[in-house]
């Protein structure tokens, strides 16, 4: 009784201290993804001019041509007046969205083909909590795909989303290579970060889910370089991250142009997916600044077309 008491107290202190090394290495690291998400969401905001986009509201943003089945209340019969063509008045939307992140923290996501290069999963995680950001303090809620906290706005909320992150990216359950199968309101916004490599039947199931309810969505491929480019020549063992077992190559640079042409293929694949569902999809390479990817995913937002009135 004595023995199994003392190796039960062992036990539990190695697993106190496992937890807070593991609690102080996420305190270590929060810092510089959140100053590199905050800086890169700074930069964003100086190309962002507010929330001008158009929908319900009071403020009057711009005309546009009038379109057989529009509302004809909308008509401005003064502009319109001045012209030969009918005018509707276009007022800024604002009511603030729902927006669901989601970041791939799956073992493939941990890659980086050089030292100077984060690696696919911090990149994600820092383009994910800079949108974040930028829409947060544009007034728009955000809030982390699977979980049960509802989206919120405000200057704390990529510190709360950041610190999840960490907590899913030590869960088994939650780092899946895949988002979780959960039910979003409808007409909210879902914006999905991952290298996207997992089979194409896989991931069409994932976007018609969400896009059957209604789901306005958005694809980020996170690319290492040498994912994009396959760079490696001569004999290269390939290391599978997740199971799939290694691959030695004795000529790797022989099947580079095979590899390149079913890589674009795919994401062809997945492009057509997406706007099939009426999504969208853009490609980055952590080799690449992000400031330009996290500006389109927020004119995404803005400039999403079912929006518009």
């Amino acid at each position: 009784m004595a023995a199994t008491t003392i190796a039960q107290t062992t036990k539990d202190t190695r697993d106190r201290d496992r937890n807070k090394a593991e609690a102080a290495a996420v305190a270590e690291r929060l810092p510089p993804l959140l100053l590199a998400a905050e800086r890169i969401a700074a930069t964003v905001e100086q190309g962002v001019h507010g929330r001008r986009r158009t929908g319900p509201g009071e403020v009057f943003w711009q005309y546009r041509n009038y379109y057989p089945g529009d509302e004809l209340k909308r008509l401005d019969w003064r502009a319109s007046a001045k012209t030969d063509r009918l005018y509707l008045r276009q007022l800024e939307w604002s009511a603030s969205q729902s927006v669901y992140l989601w970041c791939d923290l799956s073992p493939s996501m941990v890659y980086a083909s050089r030292r100077d290069l984060a690696t696919k999963a911090e990149r994600a995680q820092v383009l994910g909590l800079a949108v974040a950001s930028v829409l947060a303090r544009a007034g728009e809620r955000v809030g982390l795909l699977g979980h049960a906290v509802p989206p919120s706005a405000g200057r704390n909320v990529t510190e709360r989303l950041a610190e999840q992150l960490f907590i899913d990216a030590r869960a088994p359950a939650l780092a899946a290579s895949l988002p979780p199968p959960a039910d979003l309101p409808a007409h909210s916004h879902a914006l999905l970060i991952s290298d996207f490599l997992s089979p194409l039947d896989e991931l069409q199931h994932v976007i018609a889910r969400f896009a059957g309810r209604n789901i306005h969505g958005h694809l980020l491929q996170v690319l290492d370089p040498a994912e994009k480019a396959m760079p490696f020549t001569g004999r290269v063992r390939f290391q599978g991250l997740e199971q799939e077992g290694d691959m030695l190559m004795s000529r790797a640079e022989a099947v580079r142009e095979q590899y390149l042409e079913r890589l674009v293929a795919h994401q062809q694949a997945l492009r057509d997916l997406a706007r099939h569902a009426g999504w969208s999809m853009t490609v980055h390479v952590t080799d690449s600044a992000p400031a330009a990817s996290v500006l389109a995913l927020y004119q995404w937002l803005a400039a999403d077309r079912r929006l518009r009135r």
